[in-house]
């Protein structure tokens, strides 16, 4: 370990094709840089098994959820719900995720979204484990439901925030976490204003890879080693060292998943 310090990834798909050539690199990568977690959010039912194989792989260092994304909700999503059940009982996850709603990519399958979304909130609650919530372009539709009283209890992860001050404030006094990515550092972005005004106690750090790489690789594939350009950040803009900034987001995220 090269930084002295440890990070979490709380989000990153390096089961994906992307990786499939030099995945021993970037997981050296990701070492050398003080990755002491990397959290694997399922896709579907078609990347479950190459997400258990990293897993298997890396076990130190990765560590798989049970979920269905909301972009692949389809008309299967009953069965790839099931799917979701019936890994439950196979396996220790440490949450459900990524779930949520998308309204940016397709539109079309909207109610299906939100039946998916709530049928595995109630999977969080009634197995007592966070979730990671995917919310793009969906914000009210998301809020419209996690502010049911029978959602009250739900804790967890907003994966990607973007967001602005308000909402994070909501979503904070709810008992959720900031994801915070690469899109913090890009340059038209609104981030810093509102991490500015929120405690590091409510914020994780995240990659998304191969997505939303962070300056100086944006447009190329990102990966859990630039964590450290997001956390380099995060300290600039709260005016903290960037050791505050490890300890405490690694902090939360090792609370989040139990680890």
């Amino acid at each position: 370990m090269l930084t002295g310090m440890e990070f979490v990834d709380s989000h990153a798909h390096l089961y994906l094709e992307q990786f499939r050539n030099d995945l021993d690199e970037v997981i050296d990568r990701a070492r050398e840089k003080g990755v002491k977690h990397i959290i694997l959010p399922n896709i579907d039912s078609k990347t479950i098994a190459s997400m258990h194989e990293v897993a298997r792989v890396y076990p130190d260092i990765c560590v798989p959820l049970a979920g269905l994304h909301p972009t692949h909700v389809k008309d299967t999503f009953k069965t790839e719900l099931e799917n979701v059940v019936a890994h439950l009982k196979t396996y220790d996850y440490k949450a459900i995720g990524e779930i949520g709603i998308d309204l940016y990519w397709d539109k079309s399958y909207f109610k299906e979204q939100q039946l998916a979304f709530e049928y595995q909130l109630n999977l969080a609650w009634d197995n007592h484990m966070p979730v990671v919530i995917h919310a793009r372009n969906s914000f009210n539709e998301i809020l419209s439901i996690i502010r049911k009283k029978e959602f009250n209890s739900i804790t967890g992860i907003f994966h990607a925030f973007t967001g602005d001050l308000e909402l994070a404030l909501e979503l904070i006094d709810r008992g959720f976490l900031l994801g915070i990515g690469g899109i913090i550092t890009f340059k038209n972005s609104h981030l810093p204003e509102v991490v500015k005004h929120v405690e590091l106690d409510h914020l994780v750090l995240e990659t998304d890879s191969p997505y939303l790489a962070p300056m100086p690789y944006r447009g190329k594939r990102n990966e859990s080693s630039y964590i450290y350009h997001i956390a380099e950040k995060v300290a600039e803009i709260k005016a903290v060292t960037l050791a505050e900034v490890a300890v405490k987001t690694t902090q939360n995220a090792m609370k989040t998943f139990k680890l």
